[in-house]
């Protein structure tokens, strides 16, 4: 009984020293099939392929992006990422760059700022660099140049860049002082200058020559604008 018990307990060590043995020989064997996964980011496809076959793993292009970096027909990104351990035969997904996003640029000219910020970002576009600038006859707060223009029909997701005249963009005059000249000619040199008659009163009552500027409104050293009209009180 006691040699039966010795023989069956010798099998169980042998047992489990085989059990162990064949555990640690496949946990070498598993081991020795993992490699590094490399870095394929900006390789075509065609070099990819190489360099994960080298590797015994497999690539497959699962989708394609825009990208303003990697050139279009590269590869963009991949799972798993480089160094990382696979065993050989895995499949590495990667994702193939189409370039940078074309894109045709709105005509905003004449347009104000703020309808030209809503037309150019609705499609999905940013805005550049603005510039305000005074430009006589312009219409305050619109757009007068943008870049680039509206005739770029493949500009690669571009911020466009707008020049626009100023919110105070009428042509600014210092009243000059009239008072003491003649009505006659005053009339003449403000319309030549761009400037309207307004009311003219005539005083009376008062000694020296008629048709003489007693009062003007805007007074002389006020800041007008073109075409503004200018109101006399004038020697009867």
């Amino acid at each position: 009984m006691r040699r039966l018990i010795k023989y069956f307990l010798l099998a169980l060590v042998l047992l489990l020293v085989g059990f162990s043995s064949a555990l640690l020989a496949m946990r070498f064997a598993i081991h020795g099939r993992e490699v590094r996964v490399p870095r394929f980011q900006g390789l075509a496809p065609a070099d990819a392929e190489r360099l994960a076959g080298s590797q015994g793993l497999v690539i497959a292009i699962e989708s394609h992006f825009y990208s303003a970096d990697i050139p279009a027909g590269r590869i963009l990104s991949q799972f798993p990422p480089p160094d990382t351990k696979v065993r050989r035969g895995w499949k590495i997904r990667v994702a193939e760059s189409l370039g940078p996003q074309r894109a045709a640029i709105p005509n905003v000219v004449g347009q104000s700022e703020r309808v030209a910020e809503l037309n150019i970002t609705r499609r999905g576009l940013e805005i550049g660099n603005v510039a305000t600038i005074h430009l006589p006859g312009a219409q305050p707060s619109s757009v007068i140049a943008q870049s680039p223009t509206a005739d770029d029909k493949n500009a690669a997701s571009p911020k466009i860049g707008l020049v626009i005249s100023a919110a105070d963009n009428e042509r600014i005059y210092v009243m000059p002082n009239l008072v003491g000249q003649p009505l006659a000619e005053a009339t003449t040199a403000l319309k030549q200058a761009g400037f309207a008659l307004g009311k003219v009163d005539l005083l009376e009552d008062i000694s020296g020559p008629s048709g003489i500027i007693l009062h003007q409104t805007p007074a002389a050293g006020q800041k007008i604008t073109a075409g503004a009209t200018i109101n006399f009180e004038v020697r009867k």
